[in-house]
């Protein structure tokens, strides 16, 4: 095989679909995976001791050896393996620093991993061929654990991104739920060198344990509890290929007589915030709230407004990309992305309609489960369109605010009015209460447009938002 690569490594942590990914790589012809080569109980799968000669002493002492001689084994055919955080670190590093090694990087929501670990821990199920077979359990939600399971799976990520970053290469990356789509794995196939096609996944692998989280769990409101504790930028760590942004400080809004700064985030409620701050400002005695302002005159102004509150308001990721779509996208509103429109039409399959918006709500459903698509492959940095800051994850806006200034309040826009209200009779001695949520600007309710799949897809898409801010599936206000 003449590629580029002599060799694979899928860089993982258990309970991500490793199994399933080894699996169809394995139905290539051309591409051999051999599974945890490097697990310090075993050598490639459970019960096996050796491999190529090597058993686990020869592999201690001399691993790249073994890498080697898995390389010269079968001309024709690129070989490779999967490597766990506990697993060898010599290997690791010898891998990220070798260009002639891919890298799979394949990650999966932690919290759905961690809690799939207890299961499999608690009923020693750790693969399944047959749904007959299948043992359920409950399990008990332990918040200091589960912490520990996130610093470990940041830490193994961030290592991998310092040795593509600082060894100028790049990875494949791979979400769980990519698994299941053939173009995924096919397209894996074609970047590793293979010169075949798979017709269709090899399914002899089943999940697990289908159903919602706190179906699995005895203690859910523990799970909820420590959520609302953690804090959303050590979840910034997390598998997140979105490029870092920014600080756009000249969208930032400050109010001077009133003390408030907004950082507004794009495709969240502007317009109404806005108008909100120009009645505060006005109230205690001010002009127009100042914004387009550079660094050091908002720093000037930040310094003279002693006590100030700084706020943002976060928008439900289903909400969002719905408005984003009808506002950016289809162009209903004043914003002009007819580049992006067009090539979201002839490139990325978008149904979108030329020359006037979509004429019923199924209409819409049909772009948006599209865009959804195309917007997965573009925060993970795989098609030519840019990330806009439209449709970039909330959490990745917020950070880059913070490298000027992080925001005191980070506001749900459903709990908006009431905290803003309050924030008001703090800083002016009263309070104003915006008129929030802000409409979307769709002709038809949210409520026409939005199915169970869509709303993961959108939750699935921006998780570590969801992680961030706490947003569950998608409920009109009040509900």
């Amino acid at each position: 095989m003449g590629g580029r690569f002599s060799y694979f490594v899928v860089l993982a942590d258990m309970r991500t679909g490793s199994n399933f990914l080894e699996a169809n790589l394995n139905a290539f012809p051309d591409i051999e995976c051999h599974g945890e080569l490097f697990n310090p109980s075993f050598i490639g799968h459970h019960d096996r001791h050796e491999f190529l000669g090597f058993d686990k002493a020869a592999r201690e002492r001399d691993p790249i050896g073994m890498i080697e001689a898995m390389k010269a084994a079968r001309p024709g055919v690129i070989p490779g393996f999967r490597l766990f955080p506990d697993h060898d670190e010599r290997v690791l590093s010898h891998c990220l620093a070798d260009e002639s090694c891919a890298k799979i990087v394949l990650t999966r929501n932690p919290l759905d991993s961690y809690i799939s670990l207890l299961i499999a821990r608690e009923t020693g199920q750790w693969r399944l061929t047959d749904a007959k077979n299948r043992r359920a359990a409950r399990v008990r939600f332990d918040e200091r654990a589960f912490v520990a399971h996130l610093e470990r799976v940041a830490g193994f990520l961030r290592r991998i991104r310092e040795g593509l970053q600082t060894g100028g290469q790049a990875g494949f990356h791979v979400d769980y739920d990519d698994l299941g789509r053939l173009e995924v794995m096919n397209g894996l196939g074609r970047w590793l060198g293979s010169g075949h096609r798979l017709a269709q996944l090899d399914r002899t692998l089943k999940r697990q344990n289908p159903g919602g989280i706190e179906e699995k769990l005895v203690n859910p409101d523990a799970l909820q509890r420590a959520l609302a504790r953690l804090d959303p930028f050590s979840i910034a760590a997390l598998p997140a290929i979105e490029p870092e942004r920014g600080p756009n400080v000249r969208r930032f809004v400050m109010a001077p007589r009133a003390g408030l700064l907004f950082l507004p985030v794009k495709g969240g409620p502007e317009e109404t915030v806005r108008a909100w701050l120009q009645e505060v400002e006005s109230d205690a005695g001010g002009d127009a709230p100042a914004e387009g302002l550079s660094r050091k005159e908002l720093r000037q102004l930040m310094r003279r407004s002693e006590g100030f509150i700084s706020f943002t308001v976060v928008r439900h990721p289903f909400e969002r990309i719905c408005h984003v779509l009808w506002d950016y996208i289809l162009g209903v509103g004043s914003h002009d992305f007819a580049d992006i429109r067009q090539r979201l039409r002839e490139v990325y399959a978008v149904p979108l309609p030329e020359g006037r918006p979509p004429a019923s709500a199924e209409a819409f459903r049909r772009i948006l489960e599209r865009f959804l698509v195309f917007l997965k492959a573009n925060l993970a940095g795989q098609t030519s369109i840019r990330v806009d800051a439209a449709w970039a994850g909330q959490a990745a806006l917020l950070e880059g605010m913070a490298r000027f200034h992080m925001p005191h309040r980070i506001l749900r826009e459903e709990e908006a009015a009431e905290e803003l209200s309050r924030i008001a009779g703090m800083r002016i001695g009263k309070g104003r209460r915006p008129v929030l949520p802000e409409p979307l600007g769709l002709p038809w309710p949210l409520a026409d447009i939005v199915t169970s799949e869509l709303d993961r897809m959108a939750r699935q898409i921006y998780r570590r938002d969801c992680l961030a801010f706490g947003f569950g599936p998608w409920a009109p206000h009040g509900q």
